[in-house]
């Protein structure tokens, strides 16, 4: 008998009574069972739908809620449906945490699947650990985290830029202006990045951050045009990236000779400034719209299908949607008495899934995603030009900046 049914049975002996009259938190923390019942499994989603971030995680969404709507239609997990639970955090980090343990404490979820910032990340955080839930994080980040109370299924520093920074270098040179929002991300980016350059002969000519949301660029592109770097590093996300990029081609600079490399820029952002405004710039990233692959295509058409044929897929809405069948994958291999949110971290460990990325895998030792990187080049048609990809997936090193530290099934240890 394993311990969680041997919990259920301690708890429906000792305390059945009282989930009837008024103890219904002894079941959302120590047992499983109330998390399938009624043939239908809560998960939380918690993506900005209003804000300054809603310009990429309303994509996230979508994503989100039509990998849930088709495994539904293909049945359910072992004949249980998926119920989401949406709330609107409006990208605001306080508000992310208050709607977190709504979802965790009041909703019952069994999983919670959202954010995009670090920011918003680190304040909901203390919820899953506290509450022993678990939470799904989709975005490329900065690493340095061990939590066992997160999946995480976007990219780390390594998976990103180990490819992108010496490519970078050797087609256009050593001198590196570094432009990013101002919050923990851009700036653990830009260590690493810098830590790769140091080793490469580069330099780092300038590094500025601006406020989440900033929108006038003039004195920065006063700086490029100045400074003349040979490339333009940005870790800049949300509207500003609209903004920084229109304004970098109303100033006439030249991709060809100054481009901006991203972590970050993706088709969401390239279609509302417009492919003009993207041309000739980079991204790397482990998913492309654009890539060929049978699980991609039918991703793509059933993504326009569904939300609008002027639609368009990327890095971090197809990680929003992968990660959902990786859930659905773990909580199939569980007895109903075992589904619960420590019972499908264990389950998820090592699961596979054949993304429109390529074969993902997560890694059991630190909760993080096998990817593939690829490096892209934006077209004036929005798309993007896949230049370079990895032979093979590659491990993701959360602590790859910090070489003496590392996380592992046990937490961070230091080597």
């Amino acid at each position: 008998m394993n311990k969680s049914r041997r919990t259920f049975l301690k708890l429906g002996a000792a305390a059945g009574a009282f989930t009837v009259t008024g103890f219904p938190h002894i079941w959302s923390k120590n047992s499983s069972f109330a998390y399938a019942q009624g043939g239908e499994i809560k998960v939380g989603v918690l993506f900005s739908l209003t804000g300054t971030t809603a310009i990429i995680e309303e994509s996230l969404n979508k994503a989100t809620i039509m990998a849930i709507e088709e495994i539904n239609a293909a049945g359910g997990i072992n004949g249980m449906k998926i119920v989401p639970v949406i709330e609107d955090p409006a990208s605001d980090p306080a508000t992310f945490a208050e709607k977190a343990r709504k979802l965790v404490m009041s909703d019952k979820c069994v999983s919670v699947f959202g954010s995009y910032t670090s920011a918003s990340r680190k304040a909901v955080l203390p919820v899953f650990e506290k509450q022993e839930n678990l939470f799904w994080y989709p975005t490329l980040y900065e690493g340095r985290e061990c939590s066992k109370n997160v999946i995480y299924t976007g990219a780390v520093p390594n998976q990103q830029q180990d490819d992108f920074v010496p490519w970078l270098v050797e087609k256009f040179g050593k001198r590196w202006y570094l432009i990013g929002s101002n919050y923990i991300y851009p700036k653990e980016e830009n260590n690493y990045c810098k830590k790769l350059l140091e080793g490469l002969g580069a330099e780092v000519i300038a590094e500025e951050y601006v406020p989440l949301g900033h929108s006038e660029f003039s004195s920065v592109i006063n700086k490029f045009r100045s400074e003349k770097p040979n490339v333009i590093f940005s870790t800049v996300v949300g509207d500003s990236v609209v903004a920084l990029h229109r304004q970098y081609r109303a100033a006439g600079l030249d991709p060809a000779t100054m481009p901006m490399a991203s972590l970050t820029t993706s088709e969401n952002e390239v279609a509302a400034m417009g492919g003009d405004a993207a041309a000739g710039h980079f991204t790397s990233a482990p998913y492309f719209m654009v890539f060929d692959s049978p699980e991609n295509k039918k991703f793509v058409e059933a993504y326009k299908a569904r939300w609008g044929g002027d639609k368009v897929t990327h890095f971090v809405s197809e990680s929003s949607y992968f990660q959902i069948h990786l859930f659905a994958q773990a909580v199939a291999k569980l007895a109903p008495s075992d589904i619960g949110p420590l019972g499908i971290r264990d389950a998820v460990k090592g699961e596979e899934y054949k993304a429109p990325q390529g074969l993902v895998k997560v890694e059991p030792d630190n909760l993080h995603c096998w990817l593939r990187p690829k490096i892209g080049q934006c077209k004036a048609d929005g798309q993007f030009e896949i230049l370079q990809q990895s032979a093979d997936w590659l491990e993701p090193n959360p602590y790859s900046a910090y070489p003496d530290q590392k996380c592992t099934s046990e937490g961070l240890k230091q080597i």
